[in-house]
């Protein structure tokens, strides 16, 4: 199991860059490029993420599913996904309001902290077999 767990992690991480650059280049974008707030450009990249991270997790990341209902499962995995968006956009907040960060430092600070909330949860909600 701890062998499994590790290379799940190593590929989730993989997984979460990807969707991270994805998250950021959107989310920096939007804001830079066409003037969209950052409150408002950081769901929308981290909605891309979501879908980026899911199709990556079922395919190549997770190797047990515990539920068999591919809706299901994508509804619970985006409701952790919203979690972690609510917890993102706190954390982004938080750092640009009262630590003055940028807002891409800001960005850089939710990631880390989603990132662990995200592979936990969704961990333990779909990708583990219980006997």
């Amino acid at each position: 199991m701890p062998s499994t767990l590790l290379s799940e992690g190593g590929r989730y991480l993989a997984a979460a860059a990807v969707a991270l650059l994805v998250d950021f280049l959107l989310y920096a974008g939007l804001i830079r490029l066409a003037g969209v707030p950052y409150l408002v450009a950081a769901p929308i990249g981290f909605a891309a993420g979501l879908a980026i991270m899911y199709l990556v997790s079922i395919r190549w990341v997770f190797r047990q599913r515990r539920l068999a209902d591919a809706r299901l499962e994508f509804a619970i995995f985006a409701a952790i996904g919203l979690a972690g968006m609510g917890l993102n956009q706190a954390v982004i907040y938080l750092a640009v309001e009262r630590a003055t960060l940028s807002y891409e430092l800001a960005k850089l600070a939710s990631a880390a902290i989603v990132f662990g909330f995200n592979f936990g949860c969704r961990k333990l909600a779909l990708f583990t077999r219980f006997s």
